[in-house]
């Protein structure tokens, strides 16, 4: 019953919405959606209760504008309101609350229009986060981890890594925490996935051949450098992954213009130091080294104007596991950027990675893209014919 309110809870919003629109002019008259009237809605979305059951909140946002958060408690009228469409400077984007159902925390991102100029000069946009203590509204600095999304429902929605769509083709979804280990960002990986993905099995609910691993960016990277340890998982999708540590140290981090170097030694690199200092991490920390161990079938995606992670560090692993004959296919849509953003992209890929999973982990038929390769001299054709495809 849970579930299925869930689901509901989209459509019933939608519902509502269109209503108060119409209901904004003569009520006696059908009439059409205006424009005007759907640049003025605003969507209610990321809606959570907490694990006691006594607080809910949402977030609310506007066509353009800054997003809301409003958390409340069931059984009494205490209420936190984070009003971003009147502190000009903020915009609320999300927010979770802890296991213990006694914090919330609530990322703060800057003005929506700052936001916009930031991202065209190409430059980073930086978050902030509270931590509201719920009794009091105490607030304090934390550092996000993926679990604290664990109460979050993610409502099924045309996104990438949209864990509602597979659920609801039948496939379980596990989402680990990673505790890093210095020197060692991508063992770390290992050691926590791996255990994790065997508890699940230990439920009886997963089966053991037919578990399928995704990640991008960073989570490309673990992808890229896991599956170089360990067989058990039966295929895998890695997006914009580093794959040579050492190469990608002094490259550039193109969107904003300086070298990579303090990801590295002091982001989500974890060395202790350079890598002529630390040769052997380095080396130890990076997929390309260990191609050679690749048997899981790899789904590769990178473009060509990738700001993040150069595009380079996918070509690298690509032709060293192809030079090597491993299962790998590699994606590339051009002018796009570190992820997809063109919306017929979105749907090849999409639709690209669906055939994938259910291929390796339900055994449908292979895809011919997958099975057979698209040569250069067909790539048109190839991508008229997925075009009215995903149309």
């Amino acid at each position: 019953m849970k579930r299925t309110i869930q689901l509901i809870l989209p459509m019933l919003l939608l519902l509502s919405s269109w209503t108060a629109a119409a209901n904004d002019e003569d009520e006696s008259e059908p009439h059409p959606i205006q424009l005007k009237g759907v640049l003025e809605w605003k969507t209610i979305w990321s809606a959570v209760l907490s694990s006691d059951g006594q607080w809910f909140g949402y977030c609310i946002s506007p066509k353009e504008g800054n997003s809301s958060i409003v958390i409340k408690n069931i059984s009494e009228s205490k209420e936190y309101k984070y009003f971003g469409e009147e502190d000009k400077k903020k915009s609320y984007t999300r927010f979770t609350f802890s296991d213990d159902s006694k914090w919330a925390v609530v990322v703060i991102s800057p003005d929506w229009q700052e936001q916009k100029k930031l991202k065209k000069d190409k430059k980073p946009v930086h978050n902030d986060a509270l931590v509201l203590k719920l009794d009091s509204g105490t607030i304090v600095q934390i550092y996000e981890r993926m679990s604290q999304g664990y109460h979050e429902y993610p409502y099924p929605r045309l996104q990438l890594y949209n864990t509602s769509v597979y659920t609801s083709n039948g496939y379980a979804v596990l989402m680990p925490d990673i505790e890093y280990q210095l020197n060692d960002p991508g063992m770390s990986a290992v050691w926590c996935l791996v255990p994790a993905v065997k508890a699940a099995i230990d439920t009886g609910v997963v089966d053991r051949h037919h578990i399928g691993l995704c990640g991008h960016s960073w989570g490309g990277y673990q992808t890229s450098f896991v599956i170089t340890q360990t067989n058990l998982f039966r295929a895998a999708i890695a997006g914009a992954p580093l794959t040579n540590m050492i190469s990608m140290y002094s490259s550039v981090y193109w969107r904003i213009g300086y070298a990579n170097q303090p990801i590295f030694e002091s982001g989500q690199g974890r060395f202790k130091g350079g890598y002529w200092d630390h040769l052997d991490a380095y080396q130890r920390n990076s997929p390309v080294y260990f191609a050679r161990n690749v048997n899981t079938p790899l789904l590769l995606l990178h473009n060509d104007q990738d700001g993040a992670v150069d595009w380079n560090q996918g070509i690298e692993y690509y032709n060293t596991l192809r030079r090597l004959e491993k299962p790998v296919v590699m994606l590339q849509y051009k002018g796009e950027n570190h992820g997809v953003a063109k919306m017929e992209n979105v749907k090849d890929y999409f639709l690209r990675m669906k055939e994938f999973w259910d291929h390796h982990l339900k055994g449908e038929d292979a895809p011919d893209w997958w099975q057979e390769g698209v040569k250069h001299l067909d790539l048109k054709d190839h991508i008229s014919e997925r075009m009215r495809l995903i149309d």
